[in-house]
């Protein structure tokens, strides 16, 4: 008796601290009162639930123990489990089979011996093994699946007592065991997924088997649908998971054998268990031996310039010192090297014609992982720590000596982020002024308090920022950084304790190093995003001046900002495809003059170091590259300049087998340092005055400020409008409103649209629009001639009109009518930029014109590019279609379903056709029912441009010939006969040209520049006679004979990746260097043969003024 009310008491106590949080007991502990199950199988003992079968004939099929007490929605569920014999588990927003008492469908967290089962998400007599322990998956509204995190497995024995946990909220389910995660679900299937339903526990058919369960408590949880999967975040490199059938359902879930489940490393394809859901191969958790091709990158497949020398110092030993993604040096010279997933370690380096050795390398103590930035400054060691595996809390650390053994050891965190991914907490760069730094931190990296709480208003960046998207943004197709909005990735300001974090610039994507140079100008490298490839809004890799409050124009999908966008700053140097990792002035190398003075930065994928040499152009710089470095593969990671003048870079990153190179220079110029006196820039001082009004009032802002909005320097322009940002609103609204000066005004009313209108993205529930300010600043654009304005002006006018807009609403119908009466002379223009800007904007407002206009530059545009922006701004409109032009549009789409592009390309046509058919009438569609469910033929690129020339006899050029004829023949030639050959000819499928084109092949925009007549014709003749090291080949032999030729575009591990065809970016071949015999330098081009074969010789030299006339049809090439 003393017993049970000690049992009894410990209920009551336990009862009454869960409801105390929201948590309700639903067992009683003493019988099955509100639970029906088979009493032959269920049963209270102990104060706990028991239930047992006696072996594989007793059921036909698995049972359960229902809770008759409700449906549930939102809510947690605990309860303390233990199981033997065979498998149980948790059913939840589940309902019950007709035709089979106490049988159950719907999702389940398992029980099962199994690791990669253990409370794993399971839906009974549905879609089988959904999420496995360890990973994370989202499934898109079609039903795919994508892993999109994976962590530790939970391990523990579940025939001991553990509590599992279910929590759903929404369409987000989440179990744990013991308060550790083993599943994360966000499933967006509407037509299989449950929002409500029945709570039960499972017995499984099958062997004999008990389980007990007590301490069973549920909370509700708020109403509400979860996420949406506009906002839902899918990683980059996330995997799609092929779905396997659940198996029989009479039998329910399969019971396989321990030895089904693949031992980690073990053979591919081994032991694969029934049901269970298989994943492309992950990204590996230990860097693999060096077998075959499976090592340091050897001199021999790597290239540099003429007497500069590149030598392999050490390879490091994967399995005790990682992969090595970041360098750094101490106050005595002193190398510290950052494995990407483990710690650090210390060497110094190698002298002259020597090597480094395993015993040479010392694991520094420090208790601290997964560095991605270092910096030795203020007598201790900065890191960003980016930790993949959440091992530690990600963010800035201080590392220092605590006991002065010369060794740093004790661990500081300074600041805190929440960071997943590659896109995470990066470099630190100390500030010019030496008494700050600055923290590099990707799109994916955000302060524990978000940037508004985090940071202060002493911030350069006006916390004002927006998506700004007039059409409703297109995430990306993949589901890529969907929930990530502006401001996008950050660089911060700080002071060396970590507490001022100050916004010095955003809009970046992911940045991963930078530096500042002689003039205290800092630059950064930021990447493109590959699923772009061949749309309008892909942007290369690009180097970056950083200016204070800068802006840079990085959104997700589909909405990243083009360098005419106003509201943002341009690239200095655009470069193409790559993986930017780290980046470095060449200041104090014994280098020739030139090379002192270069901006190294490193592409990863491609394996390039580039120099990038820059100038002077007024208060900002222009760029040229050339490639300093290259290797294939060459999985460049960072690179410092030491003490004895060489340059110092590492390989590795993703577990791939990595290496110390040094690279000096053997040559007889002149290496001595260059001698700098100080340099007097008027541009660049003035842009630094203004900058110095940002993060702070100050009653002369204003006036300052002012007489700058018009400057013709850019950047000044934009410092100036982002002064006015930091000042009270009543000392310039008027004045902005007032301005007479057009390209004044047009930057003043951008401040003052971003001062008092937010981003329907970024507003607060109890937000009120400010109509009034709204219909002044429409007042004062409608006042300006549209047709007087200058190009640049134009831009700018239909840009500030869609961020009107946007921020505050369409306004009433006759301000509407007057918008478009404005612009609607004017579109189409004679440039892509503006129609761009035209066509969205007068398709938003749904001007009666759009349609005819609109598909008439799709027939006449030259690149797909063009196409498919048109083709995304006219999804919404609902005007002006005729018959006609309803059958054009269906025709395109049947066309675009051919065009090659990144890995979310045929995703984004898919999302353009589907939002345009969801604005046809029910007449529209059973008018041409056909043609919209008419499947595309699907023909190669090469064969797509080439129906132009159906029925020509092939011409086999010699250079000679056509040289000969270009030397007399390059005046009076046709543009828009070259244009049309650029394109007939294939050169957009593969070639950068302007806005448009492919980005597998060098960029053409410039080439006017590098190349005469006879040049370019050389290389489009004899495409193999140089090659760009930028797009070099590779020819791997596998050890069984096999040879491919390609690109290498990514490596993971002991992968490689290559792209086998130029003129489609997927694709791609995956390589497992171990079972590779040789890895070598091509020496045949991927650019086709014959590609002028077909054209006219007159064609021949239109293309050619075509294109080294950099697309100018003013070029005095084509005057006649």
């Amino acid at each position: 008796m003393i017993m049970k009310r000690l049992y009894l008491l410990s209920l009551f106590l336990l009862s009454s601290a869960a409801a105390q949080d929201g948590f309700k007991p639903i067992f009683n502990g003493k019988d099955l009162t509100g639970w029906d199950g088979n009493p032959e199988l269920w049963k209270v003992e102990n104060g706990e639930i028991v239930g047992n079968t006696t072996g594989p004939e007793q059921l036909a099929y698995n049972q359960f123990l229902i809770w008759r007490g409700g449906k549930v929605k939102n809510f947690e569920l605990k309860a303390k489990i233990r199981q033997k014999g065979n498998n149980t588990g948790i059913q939840y927003r589940s309902s019950e089979n007709a035709d089979k008492k106490w049988s159950i469908r719907g999702y389940q967290c398992d029980i099962h011996p199994n690791a990669p089962y253990r409370a794993m998400m399971y839906e009974e007599g549905g879609r089988g093994i959904i999420v496995q322990n360890g990973q994370g998956v989202v499934i898109d509204p079609e039903g795919k699946r994508w892993l999109a995190s994976e962590h530790e497995p939970v391990n523990v024995d579940i025939a001991d007592w553990h509590e599992y946990t279910v929590i759903a909220q929404g369409n987000h389910l989440i179990h744990k065991i013991d308060g550790q995660v083993t599943i994360d679900l966000l499933d967006f299937e509407l037509a299989k997924r449950s929002m409500e339903g029945i709570v039960a526990f499972q017995i499984h058919r099958g062997p004999a088997m008990q389980v007990q369960i007590k301490d069973v408590m549920l909370k509700e949880l708020p109403d509400g649908e979860g996420l949406p999967f506009e906002k839902s975040a899918i990683p980059s490199d996330a995997q799609i998971i092929e779905a396997k059938g659940p198996g029989s359902k009479a039998k329910g879930k399969a019971q396989p054998p321990a030895s089904a489940v693949p031992a980690k490393g073990g053979p591919k394809g081994q032991g694969k268990a029934k049901g269970k859901g298989e994943a492309k191969p992950k990204r590996p958790d230990a860097v693999g031996p060096a077998i075959g091709a499976n090592v340091a990158t050897p001199i021999s497949n790597i290239k540099t310039l003429p007497d500069f020398k590149v030598e392999l110092l050490y390879s490091v030993p994967g399995g005790d010192q990682g992969s090595w993604v970041n360098l750094c040096s101490d106050d005595k010279g002193r190398l510290y090297a950052s494995d990407q997933y483990g710690g650090l370690f210390r060497f110094k380096a190698p002298a002259a014609g020597q090597v480094l050795k395993p015993e040479d390398v010392q694991k520094v103590p420090a208790e601290i992982r997964a560095v991605n930035g270092m910096l030795f400054a203020f007598g201790a060691l900065y890191v960003g720590v980016n930790d993949y595996e959440k091992k530690i809390p990600s963010g800035l650390y201080r590392i220092t000596d605590s006991n002065n053994d010369d060794m740093p050891d004790k661990v500081e965190m300074l600041r805190e982020f929440d960071s997943s991914g590659d896109h995470g907490v990066h470099a630190i760069v100390p500030t010019p002024d030496g008494k700050s730094l600055y923290l590099i931190t990707g799109n994916n990296a955000a302060l524990k308090e978000g940037p508004k709480v985090g940071a202060p208003d002493s911030s350069p960046v006006a916390k004002l920022w927006g998506d700004d998207h007039l059409l409703t943004r297109m995430p990306d197709g993949r589901g890529h950084n969907r929930h990530v909005m502006a401001p996008g990735g950050i660089i911060y300001r700080l002071d060396p304790d970590g507490k001022n974090m100050e916004i010095f610039a955003s809009g970046f994507r992911n940045i991963f190093d930078a530096g500042v140079n002689r003039d205290g100008e800092l630059f950064t490298y930021d990447a493109d995003m590959e699923y772009d490839f061949n749309t309008s809004w892909y942007r290369p890799t690009r180097v970056n001046h950083v200016v204070s409050g800068g802006e840079y124009g990085w959104r997700n999908g589909a909405g990243k900002y083009p360098e005419f966008y106003y509201d943002n700053l341009p690239a200095t140097l655009n470069i193409g495809p790559g993986s930017p990792t780290g980046t470095t002035f060449g200041y104090g190398a014994k280098f020739p003059g030139k090379y002192q003075e270069a901006f190294y930065v490193l592409d990863w994928s491609w394996g390039k170091i580039y120099a990038v040499h820059l100038k002077p152009s007024g208060s900002t710089y222009k760029a040229t590259k050339e490639e300093f470095v290259t290797g294939g593969p060459l999985p460049v990671s960072d690179a410092i300049i030491c003490k004895d003048g060489a340059m110092y870079f590492t390989i590795g990153g993703r577990r791939v087998q990595s290496g110390l190179y040094r690279v000096s220079y053997s040559g007889k110029e002149d290496t001595s340092p260059l001698m700098h006196a100080a340099v007097v820039d008027s541009q660049r001082d003035l842009r630094h005055s203004l900058e110095a009004f940002q993060g702070r009032q100050d009653p002369k802002a204003v006036e300052t400020a002012w007489p700058h909005l018009s400057s013709e320097d850019r950047y000044i322009r934009a410092a100036a409008r982002t002064v006015l940002e930091h000042q009270p609103l009543a000392e310039w609204q008027a004045k902005a409103l007032a301005e007479t000066n057009v390209t004044a005004q047009l930057e003043a009313l951008l401040s003052l649209t971003r001062a008092t209108g937010v981003c329907p993205t970024h507003r607060a529930a109890d937000h009120v629009v400010n109509a009034a300010m709204r219909d002044s600043i429409l007042a004062a654009l409608l006042k300006h001639d549209f047709a007087k304005l200058t190009p640049e002006q134009r831009l700018a006018y239909v840009r500030l009109t869609e961020i009107v807009l946007h921020r505050f609403g369409n306004p009433d119908d006759a301000t509407v009518a007057a918008i478009i009466a404005k612009l609607d002379p004017s579109f189409p223009a004679d440039n892509f930029e503006l129609n761009w800007l035209l066509i969205e904007t007068l398709a938003h407002l749904q001007a009666p014109s759009v349609a005819a206009k609109g598909m008439a530059l799709i027939a006449a545009a030259e690149s797909q590019e063009p196409q498919v922006e048109y083709a995304r701004s006219m999804r919404f409109l609902k005007t002006g279609w005729t018959a006609e032009l309803r059958k054009q549009q269906l025709e395109w789409f049947l066309k675009a379903a051919n065009y090659k592009g990144g890995s979310s390309f045929n995703i984004f046509i898919e999302f353009i056709r589907k939002d345009t058919l969801e604005t046809f009438t029910p007449a529209e569609t059973a008018q041409f029912a056909e043609l919209i469910a008419k499947k595309p033929v699907i023909k190669s690129a090469i064969e797509n441009v080439g129906a132009m020339f159906v029925g020509r006899t092939p011409t086999m050029w010699t250079l000679e010939e056509l040289s000969k004829a270009a030397e007399t023949g390059m005046k009076g030639r046709d543009f828009d006969k070259g244009r049309q050959m650029f394109s007939g000819a294939a050169c957009y499928t593969c070639h950068r040209f302007g806005n448009a084109g492919g980005m597998t092949g060098p960029d053409l925009t410039g080439a006017g520049g590098r190349y005469s007549p006879h040049d370019l014709l050389d290389q489009i003749i004899n495409p193999s006679k140089v090659i760009n090291e930028q797009f070099a080949p590779i020819i791997v032999t596998k050890n069984n004979g096999e040879i491919l030729s390609g690109v290498v575009v990514n490596l993971s591990g002991d992968s490689v990746t290559l792209n086998t065809d130029l003129s489609d970016p997927n694709q791609r071949v995956n390589v497992d260097r171990k079972e590779v015999k040789s890895i070598e330098p091509s020496t045949v081009s991927l650019m086709p043969p014959m590609l002028l074969a077909m054209l006219k010789k007159e064609e021949v030299l239109d293309l050619l003024a075509y294109v080294l006339s950099g697309g100018n049809k003013d070029h005095a090439m084509f005057v006649k």
